[in-house]
């Protein structure tokens, strides 16, 4: 499977602009054969925690999103984005979203690491795991940006199964061990592929330096971008010599992180 990764600048609360750079993004990866296009953290509102929360109307959020769910049907391609969302208590959330190639949802995670006081002041944090859904026989799951930085996170989602562990994201320049170590750790540990689609270039306070990247479930990069804007593709079926990009038997049989963790004795210890 082809998957596509969207690496590009958001106009703050411009969201005619953005959703149409998602468009012509999700034209291009389908015209090259991509099934699945994952876009960055906020991009259709641009990454501005405390602008969002002070300028932008929940009440266009549904027509947003059915929006979103038009480029995915149009273009016959699935779609991962991501928007605030707010609760019946008036919680507001950091949400991701994926879509089929119809434009129906498949899958929705909330945000439960939230990094800095923007986000703090902004947002509230999720508790619910990362869910899992059969994608075209690949068991995919979401977290966002900061999750990944936690090794619980994307664990969750391996235990549950997930193959392939799609990350939207915003990660801002000076913390470039993130694409380059962790995300590549979190792959290997969990014997998964991990997608991880940053922004490029300035958005309100912050100076995004791109750095997408897709990881295979032996640690090993499969496709990885610059700093400047690109959509990434990663064919997602060779992670290297032996060792499949989704499932990971051969990794598996040589080192079963998996199969041989101790999850009660880890729980005596307190962690």
């Amino acid at each position: 499977m082809l998957l596509a990764l969207m690496q590009a600048n958001s106009a703050v609360l411009d969201i005619t602009a953005n959703c149409a750079a998602v468009e012509g993004a999700a034209r291009a990866a389908s015209a090259a054969g991509a099934r699945l296009l994952l876009t960055p953290e906020l991009f259709p509102v641009g990454y501005a925690p405390r602008r969002l929360r002070a300028d932008l109307d929940p009440g266009a959020l549904p027509a947003l999103r059915e929006q979103l769910a038009g480029i995915a049907r149009r273009h016959g391609i699935a779609l991962v984005y991501s928007l605030p969302a707010v609760t019946p208590a008036g919680e507001w959330h950091i949400t991701a979203t994926l879509l089929d190639e119809s434009g129906d949802e498949l899958l929705s995670y909330a945000k439960v690491h939230l990094f800095g006081p923007d986000e703090r002041a902004a947002f509230a944090p999720a508790a619910a795991a990362p869910g899992v859904v059969d994608f075209h026989g690949i068991t995919t799951s979401l977290v966002i940006c900061y999750d990944i930085e936690f090794p619980e996170a994307a664990r969750a989602a391996a235990v549950r199964g997930a193959e392939l562990l799609l990350v939207p994201t915003a990660l801002a320049g000076g913390f470039d061990a993130v694409p380059k170590v962790l995300v590549r750790a979190r792959a290997l540990e969990n014997q998964l592929t991990v997608a991880y689609a940053n922004h490029t270039g300035v958005e309100e306070a912050y100076d995004f330096h791109g750095g997408s990247i897709v990881a295979g479930p032996d640690g090993s990069v499969l496709a990885e971008a610059g700093p400047g804007a690109e959509l990434l593709f990663a064919e997602l079926g060779g992670a290297g010599p032996g060792t499949d990009a989704i499932g990971a038997d051969d990794a598996d049989a040589a080192v079963a992180y998996l199969r041989d963790r101790r999850p009660e004795l880890y729980r005596s210890w307190g962690v």
